[in-house]
């Protein structure tokens, strides 16, 4: 392939072999590959159709474009550092393919709406993967969920035993994150959906272009607004990149919880063999690997993150050379997050919970303290008072070994006189569990209605990301 720069006419000496290594991208941006395919042909058949470039020469040039579509896919594409990126890699082939008329697809376009627009394409496809990856993942948990409606173990402040809460409402915690997860996403996926190219190097450009045309091409329902700002806006990288960062917030919380629940310190959770390891040296040892690497390669999104926002943080208007930084960490971490959620569903679906050990430790850590209080409280005590008398018992319950379901009425009237015997009820976990009937609390009715409720929104996720998906098929056909 020919290594002639295609900006080479004001120079007179060649390019230091130093500077072609330390500026080259195609290293990673190869990934847009397809992209730039299905963008160059959206753009040569609008010069061809808008006269700008005769439409023998626009047939020539998309048919030669598919060919080398399909060098890129066997992989027998040449991608010459010396190219610079990949886009200038395609236009080099297409020119060595047809000879001078494969020079006439960059007519109207720039380096910089070329890849702005390739980017945007590969990141519209992104989000639509990360979200379908969060149903699959949604859909085990609310699996587990409609599995373990009658489950009860300890809710946790401060890691120590608070209240009796069911499974169920537990893992639904979980799912009410990952849907503004996917509200996030969607909401990023609007600005995503903007066509830039036609934008030009910052200006626009001079020739009769149809912006419109190629958007309905690529299946872009509006274009970009600004020039200026389409060839140097990084938002909606930044969007995904911090939506990322909070899915892998999530997911690694809850990989924590597996960690520490599946020791036999708890021994609430059984991860499946599959998603686990041994030791080289202990062989009792089942290692939840899965959970720890997911918790480890958060920090990798979170840092690309970072990345991200000081690259943009000083740049002035429009392009600068700086924004080629912009693409290894919005691959590496689309990549991470959409290889963590691919990993992570099935382990869920193979979760199994120890229902026995969750029960016990619900028995212990007085976790119907409150109930009692608020039992209290409904008799006419002030709360602080009741809360204070409770705080007694307990204290006595912990000098003595016992609990407070183990008392009878005679020892709790010792601590106040206004405790009858309905009071003994309201010691049983599973009344206090019932009794949480607040909108959003853990009584079964309410967690039944919330999985449906759940369920509901799932399918409604789902539709959108095949309705997108579909429509971008249909626009773009062809």
């Amino acid at each position: 392939m020919a290594n002639k720069k295609p900006w080479g006419g004001r120079f007179t000496a060649a390019t230091s072999s130093l500077v072609e290594q330390f500026t080259e991208s195609i290293s990673f941006d190869r990934i847009l590959a397809p992209y730039d395919i299905r963008a160059s042909i959206a753009h040569c058949r609008m010069l061809g159709r808008q006269g700008i470039i005769e439409q023998r020469d626009a047939r020539r040039i998309e048919k030669a474009l598919r060919g080398i579509g399909r060098e890129i896919e066997s992989g027998t594409l040449s991608m010459d550092a010396r190219c610079e990126d990949i886009h200038m890699c395609i236009e080099a082939r297409l020119i060595e393919k047809i000879g001078p008329a494969g020079g006439r697809l960059h007519t109207a376009r720039s380096r910089n709406d070329q890849v702005a627009t390739a980017v945007s394409l590969y990141l519209r496809d992104a989000v639509l993967h990360t979200l379908s990856l969060l149903a699959v993942l949604d859909r085990a948990l609310l699996g587990l969920a409609r599995d373990n409606l009658d489950v009860l173990l300890p809710g946790f402040t401060h890691m120590q035993h608070a209240q009796p809460v069911l499974l169920a409402h537990h893992l639904l915690a979980y799912h009410e994150m990952f849907m503004r997860d996917c509200e996030r996403l969607e909401s990023c996926y609007q600005r995503v959906n903007r066509l830039p190219l036609g934008a030009g190097a910052l200006a626009g450009t001079p020739y009769p272009v149809d912006r419109r045309y190629v958007a309905a091409q690529l299946g872009y329902p509006v274009v970009t607004a600004n020039s200026m700002d389409t060839v140097s806006d990084r938002d909606t990288l930044i969007e995904f990149s911090s939506a990322a960062a909070l899915v892998m917030m999530h997911v690694s919380r809850f990989c924590e919880e597996l960690i520490i629940w599946s020791t036999p310190e708890f021994g609430f959770v059984d991860i499946a063999d599959a998603f686990c390891t041994g030791s080289s040296i202990m062989p009792q040892k089942k290692n939840p690997d899965v959970p720890e690497i997911v918790r480890g390669k958060t920090g990798r999104v979170y840092g690309n993150l970072v990345a991200l926002l000081t690259l943009m943080k000083s740049l002035p208007l429009t392009y600068n050379r700086d924004l080629q930084e912009d693409k290894e960490p919005l691959f590496d971490t689309v990549q991470t997050v959409q290889g963590c959620l691919r990993v992570f569903a099935p382990m869920l679906a193979q979760l199994r919970f120890n229902r026995e050990a969750m029960a016990a430790a619900a028995q212990s850590g007085f976790l119907t303290a409150t109930d009692l209080a608020d039992y209290l409280v409904r008799r006419g005590m002030p709360f602080r008072s009741a809360h204070e008398v409770v705080g007694r018992i307990v204290a006595r319950c912990e000098k003595t070994g016992g609990k407070l379901e183990d008392l009878d009425l005679r020892e709790l009237q010792v601590f106040s006189p206004q405790i009858g015997g309905d009071a003994l009820r309201c010691l049983s976990c599973e009344s206090s569990v019932a009794d949480r009937c607040s909108e959003g609390g853990t009584a079964p009715a309410r967690v039944r209605a919330a999985l449906r409720a759940a369920l509901r929104l799932l399918a409604r996720r789902e539709r959108f990301v095949e309705r997108e998906q579909e429509n971008i098929n249909v626009l773009s056909k062809g």
